[in-house]
């Protein structure tokens, strides 16, 4: 695997440690690491990296920013985010988790 040579310091977007770019894990918010044109990566430590859950988040990351558009209690976000989840597995045909076991 080709590894960068810089010794940059970046803080990790989670627990806020700040340490070398090399022993830090890229985040992507947008979910594609691979495409890397024009785009801008934050970090994580390798610790918090380890403890996210690593499954596709298609969307995710837009559908969060659409509901948090809305002020409303935390318990109304995560209402309103489990319904758009219903429609958009209805609209997908079901539910992922079910077509890939």
């Amino acid at each position: 695997m080709w590894g960068r040579r810089d010794r940059t310091e970046i803080v990790c977007i989670a627990c806020g440690d700040t340490l070398d770019r090399t022993d830090a894990r890229e985040y992507d918010k947008h979910g594609d690491r691979w495409d890397r044109i024009d785009k801008e990566f934050e970090y994580l430590c390798k610790p918090c990296h380890r403890d996210l859950c690593h499954h596709p988040r298609r969307g995710l990351e837009s559908l969060l920013v659409e509901l948090d558009g809305e002020s409303s209690s935390a318990r109304r976000f995560v209402e309103r985010y489990y319904d758009a989840l219903d429609r958009s597995l209805d609209a997908d045909g079901g539910d992922e988790r079910e077509r890939n076991s």
